[in-house]
């Protein structure tokens, strides 16, 4: 897994039907690399955000054969 900070979202008016529904997010990870993960949690710009990738976040969804690369897993809390 790979923590990250959301850093903007993405709209698509086209997708493939494999692919959820939800936001896209931009995530920028600690390295200062930037990937485009799908949001089922509803992070807000700025959260800190733990990133599954490759064949986990594709087995995410039950029962679909879901076109995923990259799943927001968790909301981190940050220490205060």
């Amino acid at each position: 897994m790979l923590k990250g900070r959301v850093r903007g979202r993405f709209w698509s008016s086209k997708r493939v039907p494999s692919l959820p529904q939800g936001p896209l997010l931009e995530i920028e990870m600690e390295g200062g690399q930037r990937l485009i993960a799908l949001d089922p949690l509803g992070c807000a710009d700025g959260e800190l955000v733990l990133v599954t990738t490759g064949s986990v976040a594709a087995r995410f969804f039950d029962k679909v054969n879901a076109s995923v690369d990259a799943v927001i897993v968790a909301s981190l809390d940050e220490k205060g």
